[in-house]
């Protein structure tokens, strides 16, 4: 389904804003108008066709932080008629050299830091401040730039499928004008507005929810290099921040740091995002002053739901119109959840299913190069998110897990195959199951925030936690501090992807076809007679073993 052309594009965007004396970008101590910002676009769109290799497609790669250069290279591809391909630094090495190779990346751009993450290749690898830049002088006809369309494709940003390995998938001009703008004009924000954004962006959510709604809003933008809780509030009073978007936990690390008698004295109007653990929308709203709304969607674009008032806790909001919940093999809508006395949910069997467009594809433009991908999210003229869902007769959706084996680590998904993959790198390893496990923040001396699940019939929970069962050969030995160290080694192994929690295991749960119930794994947790080993602080890679009391603090947290 195309985008209506009565929609907006980046393009026309930018061009709105190129004579606008207004705030447009701030970063630390810097500052740029609307106008210098869109100059700057032009400088980039000038130094992006000069250096294009023609016949091949015009994609280049950028691997950096959220720095004005981001900003500049993706106004300037909108004016160049390039495509921006934004890379996920926390992928590594050969793998993230796939991700260059198979978006047809004619260079990458890149921070210094970043760099070093890539191996040798074919593609180019240059400094983010390696574009020969033309003078200002000379880009009067920049700023008439290649038409542009709703539908022509501007940026490809990675997620991850149910193979496990990331699809990079097509963000259109509209895909990315369209949410700015309706968010822009659903909060009322306008040029004396400034919009933060600290989450990263590689990251969709920054890019829709965050950069595109200052640009629609004319708006000034401010970067935070990465996000940090210690300086989120200072940042909002020294930028005057109304608005900042987020996605995953970066609530419940604010809410983390130590509390103050001011908290609330700050501009911050709404906070607007996806994946917020319930229980800290509110403390977040109240503690800070300002209105928290919680959305559900993904980088794919084809499903959105939003919370209004009236939603039950727990609960994703109402489904909009043409969205329902099918069984994933039949088709047909699952019939209303109904709940016990304490809000559990007692037909499971029949009320989860997967949440689905029945409308069409909505904003979804497909995946790069990958018409099996494309397949299994388009059937019968549908879009079939993957993601788990069951809804009240009233229409409230509660979100049920993935049907993909995925995971959500602190707002981005990964795929399990490759932390396999690693794991079975060891000799002493024979099998290798990963899945996720309920988030129990920081239970049992455990620190919280950087992973959590929710399993079908549970309420939502703002992510995952990894989790790993492993086999270990006969006659082998494997100790935990010999993993943990192993896991630290592997370069392709990126932060969020480490386990948390290792359960060692004489043989794997299985189907009659041999394969492995991961289910099983992830309803058992660490309620098992197994070893399991864990990491208490989440980030240190060093891996002890869980004991009882642990094991019995971390079932409270979650029940």
């Amino acid at each position: 389904m195309s985008v209506p052309a009565a929609l907006p594009t980046v393009t026309g965007l930018l061009l709105a804003r190129a004579g606008s004396p207004e705030p447009g970008l701030r970063f630390e101590d810097r500052r740029w108008s609307w106008q210098e910002h869109v100059s700057e676009c032009a400088r980039y769109a000038a130094a992006l066709r000069a250096r294009r290799t023609p016949g091949r497609p015009f994609h280049v790669g950028v691997l950096a932080d959220n720095v004005p250069e981001f900003s500049f290279l993706l106004g300037g591809c909108a004016f160049a008629g390039a495509v921006l391909v934004a890379l996920n630094p926390v992928r590594r090495g050969e793998a993230l050299a796939r991700d260059v190779t198979r978006t047809d990346c004619q260079y990458v751009l890149a921070e210094p830091d970043y760099a070093a993450l890539l191996p040798a290749m074919d593609v180019p690898v240059l400094p983010l401040d390696g574009l020969e830049l033309p003078a200002h002088a000379a880009l009067e006809a920049e700023l008439r730039p290649v038409p542009a369309t709703p539908d022509d494709l501007l940026m490809l940003i990675f997620t991850s499928g149910t193979s496990g390995e990331p699809k990079a998938v097509r963000c259109t001009h509209g895909k990315i004008a369209v949410p700015g703008r309706m968010l822009a004009g659903r909060f009322g924000l306008g040029t004396g507005d400034t919009v933060y954004v600290s989450m990263p962006m590689f990251h969709s959510n920054a890019i829709m929810a965050g950069w595109a709604v200052g640009l629609a809003a004319g708006a000034a933008i401010a970067l935070r290099r990465r996000f940090s809780a210690s300086g989120f509030l200072p940042d909002i009073r020294a930028f005057g921040a109304t608005y900042a978007n987020y996605v995953g936990k970066p609530l419940s690390h604010v809410l983390a740091t130590p509390e103050r008698a001011d908290d609330a004295d700050n501009p911050l109007r709404i906070a607007y995002g996806n994946e917020g653990a319930p229980a800290d929308l509110a403390r977040f709203a109240g503690r800070f002053g300002c209105t928290v709304i919680d959305g559900f969607g993904s980088t794919e674009g084809g499903v959105a739901i939003s919370r209004t008032p009236g939603t039950p806790p727990g609960a994703l909001g109402r489904l909009a119109d043409g969205v329902a919940v099918l069984h994933p093999e039949t088709g047909r809508p699952c019939p209303p959840a109904r709940f016990g006395p304490a809000g559990e949910l007692l037909n499971p069997a029949e009320a989860v299913g997967e949440l689905v467009n029945t409308s069409g594809p909505g904003l979804f433009a497909g995946y790069y190069h990958d018409a099996d991908a494309d397949a299994s999210r388009i059937r019968d003229g549908m879009y079939w998110s993957g993601d788990l869902g069951y809804a009240d007769s009233d229409g409230f959706c509660w979100f049920a897990g993935r049907a993909g084996q995925w995971l959500r680590v602190d707002g981005e998904n990964l795929g399990t195959a490759p932390i396999e993959r690693v794991l079975l790198r060891h000799p002493a390893i024979a099998e290798a199951a990963v899945y996720g496990v309920p988030d129990p923040g920081e239970a049992a001396g455990g620190h919280g925030g950087d992973q959590g699940f929710v399993p079908p019939g549970a309420g939502t929970v703002s992510g995952d936690q990894v989790m790993a069962c492993i086999v270990v050969r006969g006659g082998a030995l494997l100790t935990p501090a010999e993993l943990g160290a192993f896991l630290a080694a592997q370069g392709d192994l990126g932060p969020r992807q480490h386990p948390r929690f290792v359960r060692v295991a004489g043989r794997m749960p299985r189907t009659a076809t041999f394969k492995v119930l991961t289910r099983v794994l992830a309803a058992d947790r660490w309620n098992t007679g197994d070893p399991v080993w864990w990491r208490p602080d989440g980030r240190a890679p060093a891996y002890v073993p869980l004991r009882p009391e642990q094991a019995a603090a971390l079932e409270a947290a979650i029940s």
